[in-house]
């Protein structure tokens, strides 16, 4: 019977002198993601090793799927613990864990085996040898295969014995946390929260800004993008969304700005509003769902004329994705169905028939001149009256 989980991780093992910061942020995102699960789990480090041990009766399948939501892990290996580390016993207890895996289904297999304890009277390659011949005596349905095994068969001798075939991939990436917070320009579309998704399977923890413009966008418009923050919270933990009321500024620059330029301004003053509020948070950086080329205001020169009006890196990781490609990702992380609601968000409202596609900068900032005399008080009463929702995963 699986009694732990062995956390098998990848690029935090090439970090060096820093790798245990990593290894202890993944194991607090690690113990933080099953506190939400039924049981109690202990999770530790041990020689390069994450394992979570559970102390009391849980579900399995929960636990892989919560597991499974963990950035920073490669494989996740449910692992039987032999705590009677003689040969024969540890042999015993891993063919009966292999029964109950794989059943009566021909398989063929390769025996992998670690002795971290230097004392036990047999070494790996031995250890490799007479478990192979053990399984073939003990499972007629198992055949060896050194080149290209159906199923890899893991022994590790540490303190006590590991016991564990093949596992499942996990999400891979960075734990959230190590690599600074970054704020995400949330929309009620596709690209957005795959952005988000993205950066956070990088490390960056997220928060994240919404632009609702009642009365033309509704409640439901708003509740979708609550609900996008939830789903992508799923993967990088609680986030704070933070809802900006950009009517009146959006009806501001209609009446005051060329109507082929509305587009990239609105843009620009989302960018410096994300951007205040980012500052106010400790951010390091926004992110945005924009792929090149996708609409009018993602050219590159559309995309430069937005880019001006911030002093931090904005990062776009969809940036040279088509939209199928995104849409992929979108379906994997359940963020589709959401996305694709028809619910209006402030982008769509005022959109031009024929918007600016090559904006020159300098003619961008001599049309805001013309919002000189309220535009200021506006976007710092916008930034003031926002509301700030605490997303967290179900």
């Amino acid at each position: 019977m699986v009694q732990a989980f062995l956390i098998k991780y990848a690029e935090i093992g090439i970090k060096g002198k820093n790798r245990y910061i990593f290894e202890n942020a993944l194991r607090d995102r690690v113990s933080e993601r099953l506190m939400r699960c039924e049981g109690q789990f202990r999770v530790e480090k041990e020689q390069g090793r994450i394992y979570v041990q559970a102390e009391s009766s849980f579900d399995y399948d929960e636990v892989m799927e919560a597991l499974s939501h963990v950035f920073g892990i490669a494989h996740i290996c449910p692992v039987v613990l032999v705590e009677d580390k003689t040969f024969s016993n540890v042999c015993r207890e891993l063919v009966a864990h292999m029964k109950e895996e794989l059943g009566e289904k021909p398989f063929t297999f390769k025996v992998f085996a670690k002795r971290s304890d230097k004392k036990y009277p047999m070494e790996s390659p031995e250890i490799c040898v007479e478990a192979g011949a053990y399984i073939l005596d003990h499972m007629p349905n198992a055949k060896v295969d050194v080149h290209h095994p159906e199923v890899s068969v893991y022994v590790e001798i540490r303190h006590r014995a590991y016991v564990y075939v093949s596992g499942i991939k996990g999400p891979g990436g960075m734990p959230v946390g190590t690599s600074g917070r970054a704020m995400l320009l949330l929309s009620g579309g596709i690209d957005s929260p795959v952005a988000g998704y993205m950066m956070a399977k990088r490390g960056v923890q997220i928060e994240a800004v919404y632009f609702h413009a009642p009365p033309y966008t509704s409640e439901r418009a708003k509740q979708k993008v609550v609900d996008l923050a939830r789903l992508v919270s799923e993967y990088a933990g609680e986030i704070k969304l933070h809802v900006v009321n950009f009517t009146d500024i959006q009806l501001y620059i209609y009446d005051k700005c060329p109507h082929d330029e509305l587009t990239i301004l609105m843009r620009r003053y989302m960018m410096r509003i994300a951007e205040t509020i980012a500052k106010e948070r400790d951010c390091l950086s926004l992110i945005t769902g924009e792929s090149v080329g996708q609409v009018a205001s993602q050219t590159m020169q559309s995309l430069a004329a937005t880019d001006a009006v911030c002093t931090m890196p904005v990062f776009r990781p969809v940036i040279a994705f088509d939209k199928n490609e995104i849409i992929e990702i979108a379906e994997k992380i359940n963020t589709f169905e959401t996305s694709i609601q028809p619910f209006e968000d402030c982008c769509t409202i005022f959109v031009a028939k024929h918007p600016v596609t090559k904006p020159d900068i300098q003619k961008m900032e001599s049309s805001e001149k013309k919002l000189m005399e309220k535009i200021d008080e506006m976007v710092e009463k916008a930034i003031a009256e926002r509301e700030v929702i605490e997303v967290k995963p179900e």
